[in-house]
């Protein structure tokens, strides 16, 4: 049975949801299609997130991308509609999603969409060159 694209996300539990951490991935090869004149839309999709309870599998999310293929969308519209199924699928802390659109008119576009899970709040960043200032560790 050959592969289908799908919009059907899967996912897993996270191994480790008491910990924050940072899950980066790049899809060099997004398509869609300009819904005034049909020509394709080539992007490259930036995608990063910390987890909460589920992660998404990575293969579904490959034939996930794969359903746009051939879908009529504006840039902005489509950059949205990933980053809500990913929320709805997932229900990241944080998510935050680039799409970068290759050149159109000589125009570039950069999508940029972001989530975050209400309440949820960073930890602060570690800046280790000032952590080593103040404990004289490197002298």
């Amino acid at each position: 049975m050959p592969i289908q694209p799908t919009k059907k996300l899967e996912t897993f539990l996270n191994p480790t949801p008491s910990r924050d951490y940072h899950i980066h991935m790049e899809i060099p090869e997004f398509t869609c299609l300009c819904p005034k004149t049909g020509q394709p839309d080539f992007a490259t999709l930036i995608l990063d997130y910390i987890p909460d309870k589920r992660c998404i599998e990575l293969k579904s999310l490959k034939l996930y991308i794969w359903s746009y293929r051939n879908e009529n969308t504006f840039h902005e519209a489509v950059t949205n509609r990933i980053l809500d199924d990913m929320v709805v699928a997932i229900k990241p802390k944080y998510m935050h999603l680039t799409a970068k659109f290759y050149v159109r008119g000589g125009i570039f576009t950069n999508i940029v969409a972001e989530h975050r899970k209400s309440g949820w709040k960073p930890k602060p960043a570690v800046n280790l060159k000032e952590f080593e200032k103040q404990s004289n560790i490197c002298k």
